[in-house]
Protein backbone atom coordinates (compact mmCIF):
# COMPACT_ATOMS: atom_id res chain seq x y z
CA UNK A 1 0.00 0.00 0.00
CA UNK A 2 1.37 3.59 -1.04
CA UNK A 3 0.21 6.24 1.32
CA UNK A 4 -0.25 9.33 -0.73
CA UNK A 5 -1.47 11.33 1.77
CA UNK A 6 -2.35 14.34 -0.35
CA UNK A 7 -0.28 13.82 -4.28
CA UNK A 8 2.96 13.15 -2.05
CA UNK A 9 3.38 15.10 0.83
CA UNK A 10 7.13 16.09 1.29
CA UNK A 11 8.55 14.14 3.71
CA UNK A 12 12.44 14.42 4.69
CA UNK A 13 14.11 11.40 6.71
CA UNK A 14 17.19 13.22 8.35
CA UNK A 15 19.96 11.01 9.74
CA UNK A 16 23.34 11.76 11.26
CA UNK A 17 25.95 9.58 10.82
CA UNK A 18 29.35 9.10 12.66
CA UNK A 19 31.31 6.05 11.80
CA UNK A 20 28.29 4.31 10.45
CA UNK A 21 29.25 2.29 7.40
CA UNK A 22 28.46 -1.32 8.47
CA UNK A 23 24.76 -0.14 9.02
CA UNK A 24 23.87 2.84 6.50
CA UNK A 25 23.40 0.46 3.25
CA UNK A 26 20.87 -1.35 4.82
CA UNK A 27 19.03 1.54 6.77
CA UNK A 28 19.02 3.65 3.66
CA UNK A 29 17.42 0.83 1.74
CA UNK A 30 14.51 0.46 4.35
CA UNK A 31 13.98 3.96 4.44
CA UNK A 32 13.86 4.35 0.68
CA UNK A 33 11.56 1.37 0.26
CA UNK A 34 8.67 3.23 2.37
CA UNK A 35 5.32 3.13 0.81
CA UNK A 36 5.58 7.07 0.89
CA UNK A 37 5.40 9.21 -2.44
CA UNK A 38 7.82 12.45 -1.88
CA UNK A 39 10.11 11.06 0.49
CA UNK A 40 13.43 11.85 0.86
CA UNK A 41 16.35 10.82 2.98
CA UNK A 42 19.20 13.41 3.49
CA UNK A 43 22.50 11.93 5.12
CA UNK A 44 24.25 14.26 7.99
CA UNK A 45 27.47 13.13 8.36
CA UNK A 46 30.10 14.36 10.57
CA UNK A 47 33.85 13.74 8.45
CA UNK A 48 33.28 9.84 9.40
CA UNK A 49 36.46 8.11 9.87
CA UNK A 50 35.26 4.80 8.81
CA UNK A 51 34.13 5.93 4.92
CA UNK A 52 30.34 6.76 5.69
CA UNK A 53 30.44 10.18 4.01
CA UNK A 54 32.14 7.90 0.62
CA UNK A 55 29.21 5.35 1.12
CA UNK A 56 26.51 7.69 1.57
CA UNK A 57 27.59 9.77 -1.55
CA UNK A 58 27.57 6.18 -3.66
CA UNK A 59 24.29 5.10 -2.02
CA UNK A 60 23.08 8.95 -3.13
CA UNK A 61 24.16 8.37 -6.69
CA UNK A 62 22.44 4.85 -6.67
CA UNK A 63 19.27 5.74 -6.17
CA UNK A 64 19.09 9.31 -7.56
CA UNK A 65 19.87 7.44 -10.86
CA UNK A 66 16.59 7.24 -11.90
CA UNK A 67 14.80 10.38 -10.06
CA UNK A 68 14.35 13.44 -11.68
CA UNK A 69 16.67 15.72 -11.60
CA UNK A 70 14.61 18.19 -9.33
CA UNK A 71 13.39 15.64 -6.85
CA UNK A 72 16.16 13.59 -5.89
CA UNK A 73 15.56 10.56 -3.35
CA UNK A 74 18.75 10.76 -1.38
CA UNK A 75 21.01 14.01 -0.52
CA UNK A 76 24.35 13.32 1.81
CA UNK A 77 25.29 16.72 3.84
CA UNK A 78 28.89 16.48 4.55
CA UNK A 79 30.29 18.44 8.25
CA UNK A 80 34.03 19.30 8.81
CA UNK A 81 33.59 18.02 12.07
CA UNK A 82 32.05 16.19 15.04
CA UNK A 83 30.99 18.72 17.42
CA UNK A 84 27.56 16.88 18.05
CA UNK A 85 24.25 14.95 17.51
CA UNK A 86 22.03 18.42 18.24
CA UNK A 87 24.17 20.05 15.84
CA UNK A 88 24.17 17.84 12.77
CA UNK A 89 20.42 17.91 13.27
CA UNK A 90 19.92 21.78 13.41
CA UNK A 91 22.12 21.56 9.64
CA UNK A 92 19.88 18.70 8.30
CA UNK A 93 16.59 19.61 9.16
CA UNK A 94 17.22 23.80 9.02
CA UNK A 95 18.31 22.11 4.72
CA UNK A 96 15.34 20.08 5.09
CA UNK A 97 12.61 22.49 5.64
CA UNK A 98 14.63 25.01 3.35
CA UNK A 99 14.25 22.54 0.34
CA UNK A 100 10.71 22.38 1.03
CA UNK A 101 9.96 19.26 3.63
CA UNK A 102 6.63 19.50 4.81
CA UNK A 103 7.76 17.58 7.24
CA UNK A 104 11.08 16.34 8.90
CA UNK A 105 11.34 13.27 10.64
CA UNK A 106 14.42 12.47 12.88
CA UNK A 107 15.89 8.71 12.78
CA UNK A 108 19.01 7.09 14.18
CA UNK A 109 21.66 5.23 11.54
CA UNK A 110 21.91 2.66 13.45
CA UNK A 111 18.76 0.27 13.10
CA UNK A 112 17.43 0.85 16.40
CA UNK A 113 14.49 2.86 15.35
CA UNK A 114 11.18 0.98 13.57
CA UNK A 115 11.71 2.23 9.89
CA UNK A 116 7.88 0.85 9.34
CA UNK A 117 6.36 3.10 11.70
CA UNK A 118 7.12 6.42 9.07
CA UNK A 119 3.64 5.88 6.95
CA UNK A 120 1.96 5.81 10.47
CA UNK A 121 3.61 8.79 12.12
CA UNK A 122 3.02 10.76 9.17
CA UNK A 123 -0.67 9.34 8.31
CA UNK A 124 -1.09 10.84 12.53
CA UNK A 125 0.35 14.12 11.94
CA UNK A 126 -1.58 14.78 8.23
CA UNK A 127 -5.03 13.39 10.39
CA UNK A 128 -4.86 15.17 13.55
CA UNK A 129 -2.72 18.57 12.94
CA UNK A 130 -0.22 18.11 15.03
CA UNK A 131 3.12 19.57 15.38
CA UNK A 132 4.41 16.84 16.39
CA UNK A 133 4.70 12.96 16.72
CA UNK A 134 6.86 10.69 18.86
CA UNK A 135 7.69 7.66 18.63
CA UNK A 136 7.33 6.68 21.99
CA UNK A 137 8.92 3.67 24.64
CA UNK A 138 7.33 4.57 27.27
CA UNK A 139 3.25 4.75 26.33
CA UNK A 140 1.05 1.40 26.33
CA UNK A 141 2.52 -0.88 23.53
CA UNK A 142 6.21 0.66 23.60
CA UNK A 143 8.67 -1.44 24.49
CA UNK A 144 12.81 -2.04 24.71
CA UNK A 145 14.83 -4.56 23.22
CA UNK A 146 15.46 -7.20 25.63
CA UNK A 147 19.21 -7.08 25.46
CA UNK A 148 19.18 -3.69 27.13
CA UNK A 149 20.37 -4.19 30.44
CA UNK A 150 18.85 -3.08 33.72
CA UNK A 151 21.31 -0.68 34.55
CA UNK A 152 20.30 0.94 30.89
CA UNK A 153 16.42 0.59 31.38
CA UNK A 154 16.35 2.33 34.66
CA UNK A 155 18.57 5.19 33.49
CA UNK A 156 16.59 5.66 30.46
CA UNK A 157 13.41 5.72 32.33
CA UNK A 158 14.92 8.23 35.35
CA UNK A 159 16.12 10.78 32.63
CA UNK A 160 12.89 11.02 31.11
CA UNK A 161 10.84 11.13 34.27
CA UNK A 162 13.26 13.67 35.55
CA UNK A 163 13.08 16.02 32.62
CA UNK A 164 9.77 15.92 32.52
CA UNK A 165 9.21 16.86 36.37
CA UNK A 166 11.56 19.56 36.03
CA UNK A 167 10.14 21.10 32.51
CA UNK A 168 6.50 20.33 33.45
CA UNK A 169 5.80 18.33 30.37
CA UNK A 170 3.17 15.48 29.44
CA UNK A 171 5.49 14.09 26.68
CA UNK A 172 6.24 10.79 28.47
CA UNK A 173 8.92 9.99 25.91
CA UNK A 174 10.67 13.29 26.01
CA UNK A 175 13.93 11.80 25.46
CA UNK A 176 12.91 10.00 22.62
CA UNK A 177 15.11 10.59 18.98
CA UNK A 178 12.56 9.31 16.70
CA UNK A 179 10.43 12.36 16.25
CA UNK A 180 8.14 13.63 13.23
CA UNK A 181 7.91 17.15 12.91
CA UNK A 182 5.79 19.83 10.79
CA UNK A 183 7.72 22.25 8.92
CA UNK A 184 6.07 25.09 10.75
CA UNK A 185 6.79 23.72 14.06
CA UNK A 186 10.45 23.80 13.42
CA UNK A 187 10.01 27.39 11.70
CA UNK A 188 8.22 28.45 14.68
CA UNK A 189 10.84 26.85 17.36
CA UNK A 190 13.58 28.33 15.44
CA UNK A 191 16.19 25.45 15.21
CA UNK A 192 19.24 27.79 15.12
CA UNK A 193 18.56 29.58 18.66
CA UNK A 194 18.66 25.97 20.21
CA UNK A 195 21.83 25.70 22.45
CA UNK A 196 22.34 22.03 23.01
CA UNK A 197 24.95 20.44 21.05
CA UNK A 198 24.45 16.70 22.55
CA UNK A 199 21.59 14.20 22.62
CA UNK A 200 19.68 16.72 25.18
CA UNK A 201 18.79 18.79 21.82
CA UNK A 202 15.76 15.99 21.78
CA UNK A 203 14.21 17.46 24.98
CA UNK A 204 15.30 21.15 24.14
CA UNK A 205 13.45 21.03 20.96
CA UNK A 206 10.23 19.46 22.45
CA UNK A 207 10.03 21.67 25.27
CA UNK A 208 9.79 24.88 22.84
CA UNK A 209 7.80 23.36 20.35
CA UNK A 210 5.30 23.07 23.57
CA UNK A 211 6.02 26.35 24.86
CA UNK A 212 5.36 27.89 20.83
CA UNK A 213 1.61 26.36 21.22
CA UNK A 214 2.18 22.67 19.34
CA UNK A 215 0.78 19.99 20.18
CA UNK A 216 2.62 16.42 20.59
CA UNK A 217 1.18 13.02 20.06
CA UNK A 218 3.43 10.01 20.81
CA UNK A 219 2.54 6.59 19.07
CA UNK A 220 3.69 3.52 20.28
CA UNK A 221 7.26 1.63 18.94
CA UNK A 222 9.58 -0.62 19.66
CA UNK A 223 13.43 -0.20 20.97
CA UNK A 224 15.94 -2.30 19.17
CA UNK A 225 19.41 -2.57 20.22
CA UNK A 226 22.10 -1.84 17.50
CA UNK A 227 23.35 -4.60 15.97
CA UNK A 228 26.81 -2.77 14.30
CA UNK A 229 29.05 -0.25 15.61
CA UNK A 230 29.03 1.43 19.22
CA UNK A 231 27.15 3.85 20.81
CA UNK A 232 28.33 7.56 21.10
CA UNK A 233 26.80 8.18 24.33
CA UNK A 234 29.45 9.61 26.22
CA UNK A 235 29.66 10.73 30.03
CA UNK A 236 30.04 14.26 28.97
CA UNK A 237 26.29 13.65 27.10
CA UNK A 238 24.81 12.39 30.04
CA UNK A 239 25.99 15.37 32.07
CA UNK A 240 24.86 17.81 29.64
CA UNK A 241 21.25 15.71 29.36
CA UNK A 242 21.28 16.79 33.49
CA UNK A 243 22.09 19.92 33.37
CA UNK A 244 20.08 20.83 30.40
CA UNK A 245 16.23 20.76 31.75
CA UNK A 246 17.29 22.91 34.92
CA UNK A 247 18.39 25.64 32.21
CA UNK A 248 15.55 25.49 30.44
CA UNK A 249 13.45 25.36 33.54
CA UNK A 250 15.48 28.62 34.39
CA UNK A 251 15.56 30.84 31.35
CA UNK A 252 11.52 29.74 30.68
CA UNK A 253 10.51 30.61 34.43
Amino acid sequence: MTYDLGAGTAVTVVMPTYNEAANLPRMAEAVLQLPLNGLHLKIVDDSSPDGTGRIAEELAEKYNADAPAWQPRMSVLHRTEKDGLGRAYVAGMSAAVDEGAEYVVQMDADGSHPVEAVPRMLGTAVASGVGLVVGSRYVEGGSLDEDWGAHRVLLSRFANRYARTVLGTKIRDITAGFNLWSAQTLRDVDLRSLDSAGYSFQVELKYKAVRAGHSAVEIPIRFEERTEGVSKMTLRTQLESAVVPVRLRLKHK
